[in-house]
């Protein structure tokens, strides 16, 4: 098990680069397997939960060259794939295991997904439902429609889905198993999520139409062979910065980062918290992309919750940090979403933060965060989840003493190098027990 000793951290400035997007990753891999050629992907993430989506396609006979850590060529099979000879394991990624029913719903064969002890915890009945009204035929062997899946793949029919909840995944789920489908399929949110399926699907010359919160797909569409560059990601920047922004006297520039506006409600909390933010598109091949500078100031509170929630879930552990680094009451509502993820995010961040010393009233859906305060080091858990551990391993540069964050292996799903790149900016000491 892996430890991470933190202390307090002098102000930053510095000019920095984060891996790839993840989300993306899991997506370039998916649509180049399907497509009808050769493609390079560059700027890959080569995180545990992106491998992982990657290793499900080699299982599905797709061929993939991997010409270094974030380079590969995606040999496609224009949507025919082959029988897994055994159980595709997606490991933690909710990702992989959501988007890849959507895609073997429509295949000719049976597959198993599994994955580890805390993805068979959630829940996969938001995209087992609309599913099988498409036509798919998919067993959940866990309890309440959790994984393990079994799916006996056949002929699907659109439909026109009104999901309950703003998910990517789920919209995503529907919207690759409608590319393989009769007729139409149009997916209606209740508030925008993530639009980088549709984004992508555009790049593969495969055209969705949004109209509102509604995007509409026809199936027979093929999938285009294109190369494609993946951007840094957004959510793994966010945790520098957040560091920056609440360090007065901070500079920080974050190169060739993802800006897609879907992602970017991260800026817009830390402006209304009183952060100097800059941010410059300088492409939009795909997906937006460019440079953010930040500069640190004193934080005010703010409310987050609303329409703003599906655009900041990821961040929500972050800024739960950002708003206890903050001068006044800060009220995260509206996530009650966060109880489902790699962990009960909630309670997690709730109880790292009052080992710190910080005042948090939890609730059904989201906490109340009094900050400002004098903080202390603590050793806390970071529950298996990658984004509680990086979040506390933040609040420690601003806290006296030493913080330990254990079992940070999880990091490993999302932001390889995250550690080092901390030890630059306050060259803590590590431990392994």
């Amino acid at each position: 098990m892996t430890d991470w000793k933190i202390r307090r951290a002098p102000a930053i400035h510095a000019e920095i680069t984060v891996p790839g997007d993840k989300s993306i990753s899991h997506r370039s891999i998916m649509l180049a397997a399907l497509a009808n050629g050769s493609a390079q992907i560059t700027g890959f993430l080569p995180s545990e939960d992106c491998l992982s989506t990657m290793k499900a396609f080699q299982q599905l006979g797709v061929e993939i060259e991997r010409l270094d850590d974030t380079t590969l060529i995606v040999h496609g099979k224009r949507g025919n794939l082959t029988p897994p000879a055994e159980a595709i394991d997606c490991g933690n990624s909710g990702t992989t295991m959501r988007l890849m029913c959507g895609i073997l719903a429509s295949q000719p064969f049976r597959s198993r997904l599994i994955g580890d002890a805390s993805l068979s915890k959630r829940p996969m009945k938001r995209v087992i439902d609309p599913l099988t009204q498409m036509g798919a035929r998919i067993t959940a062997e866990g309890e309440n429609g959790r994984p393990p899946l079994v799916i006996e793949g056949g002929s699907l029919q659109g439909i026109a889905y009104t999901s309950p909840v703003a998910s990517a995944q789920v919209k995503s789920a529907i919207l690759l198993a409608g590319l393989f489908g009769k007729g139409s399929t149009s997916v209606t949110e209740p508030e925008q999520s993530r639009d980088h399926t549709e984004r992508m699907l555009a790049w593969h010359v495969v055209r969705p139409r949004k109209i509102g919160l509604t995007v509409t797909l026809l199936g027979g569409q093929h999938l285009e062979s294109r190369d494609f560059e993946v951007p840094g990601d957004i959510s793994s920047a966010a945790f520098w910065l957040v560091a920056a922004a609440a360090m007065p006297g901070s500079h920080l520039l974050i190169k060739n980062v993802g800006l897609n506006p879907t992602r970017t409600g991260i800026l817009a909390v830390l402006i209304r918290m009183g952060a100097q933010v800059n941010e410059i598109i300088e492409s939009t091949d795909g997906e937006p992309r460019g440079s953010v500078e930040i500069y640190g100031v004193e934080l005010k509170a703010t409310t987050i919750g609303g329409k703003e929630i599906p655009n900041v879930i990821d961040e929500l552990p972050i800024l739960a940090v950002a708003a206890a680094l903050a001068k006044g009451r800060t009220i995260i509502k509206d996530a009650k979403e966060l109880r489902v993820k790699e962990t009960d995010r909630i309670a997690a961040i709730a109880k790292n933060l009052r080992a710190f010393g910080v005042d948090v009233l939890e609730t059904e859906d989201g906490m109340e965060i009094e900050g400002g305060g004098k903080y202390h080091g603590a050793e806390v858990e970071s529950f298996g989840d990658h984004r509680i551990a990086m979040s506390c391993a933040v609040l420690g540069m601003f806290s006296d003493g030493h913080t330990v964050v254990r079992d940070t292996e999880c990091v490993n799903t999302s932001y390889p190098g995250f550690y080092e790149q901390l030890l630059r900016f306050v060259k803590p000491s590590k431990s392994n027990d």
